[in-house]
């Protein structure tokens, strides 16, 4: 009873990816991410900007102090 629980919050995007020539005979791996409740759109380019790339959208698309206080007191 004395720990205090966080809601879990849960993200739903589509991944968009396709092989591209570069040129020379080269490819590289490019993508599209969308963040499907807000409908945020962001490229990538390579595996290795993947990861990241969600990391950034999961950040900016969580609430701030003042939308979490607001949100707890309309669930009451």
């Amino acid at each position: 009873m004395g720990k205090s629980y966080q809601k879990l919050h849960s993200h739903l995007f589509t991944v968009r990816v396709w092989e591209e020539e570069v040129g020379n005979g080269e490819t590289e791996w490019r993508g599209k991410v969308q963040l499907v409740t807000g409908g945020d759109v962001r490229y990538f380019r390579g595996w290795a900007a993947l990861a990241p790339l969600l990391i950034t959208m999961l950040s900016e698309s969580e609430p701030g102090p003042e939308q979490r206080k607001r949100k707890e007191r309309n669930q009451q």
